[in-house]
């Protein structure tokens, strides 16, 4: 996909927050710390469209993009070991559920795993959530420069078998290196109108 324009359009804790319209959306989901903004800013080949930060846990809120006016980008809370208080937390998980239950122009969510990690709880709830919605999961695996290439065939050995899937279902990812831009480009137009 050849991204023209990229641009913030809010952000939103509830439905009565979200964007009217019913341009299709793909959410973008995973632990804090996981590359999340780095793989969108990749994606839509801008800097800092996404912020970043060396603190896990900064996206606390839904935050929706406009991407070349035919499809809205969701940037979702990212869970798991964020230095945040306990309160907002425990807002998180309703607040995502919320939004993949009730978000009718969602069609499919890019699911962000760490290829130096083992997927948690955390990764298979949201995988669970997914499949309980019928919403097509795009399991992206992050940082695949920071390990070897025997590194990475044990990892991503590891990593489907937790999650249940094929291996081919895994798309390998590298900010750094920008691998895998194409294929998780493919996977997103797949699920456009």
């Amino acid at each position: 996909m050849h991204v023209k324009t990229a641009t913030f359009i809010k952000s939103g804790t509830k439905p009565s927050h979200y964007p009217e319209g019913d341009q299709p959306e793909i959410a973008f989901a995973g632990r804090s710390n996981v590359g999340k903004s780095s793989l969108i800013n990749v994606l839509v080949n801008r800097k800092s469209l996404v912020r970043t930060s060396s603190t896990p846990g900064r996206t606390q809120l839904i935050n929706f993009f406009d991407v070349n006016g035919t499809f809205t980008l969701v940037d979702l809370p990212g869970y798991g070991f964020a230095k945040v208080p306990l309160a907002v937390k425990k807002e998180w998980g309703p607040m995502m559920e919320t939004y993949l239950s009730r978000r009718p122009n969602l069609k499919g969510v890019v699911l962000i795993i760490d290829v130096r990690r083992t997927p948690g709880e955390e990764d298979l709830q949201m995988l669970s959530w997914l499949r309980a919605y019928g919403i097509t999961p795009i399991i992206v695996i992050t940082k695949c420069d920071k390990v070897s290439k025997n590194e990475r065939a044990k990892q991503l050995e590891a990593i489907s078998g937790v999650l249940g899937v094929a291996r081919g279902e895994l798309c390998c990812f590298s900010a750094l290196s920008r691998e895998g831009v194409e294929g998780v480009w493919a996977r997103i137009e797949a699920l456009l109108p």
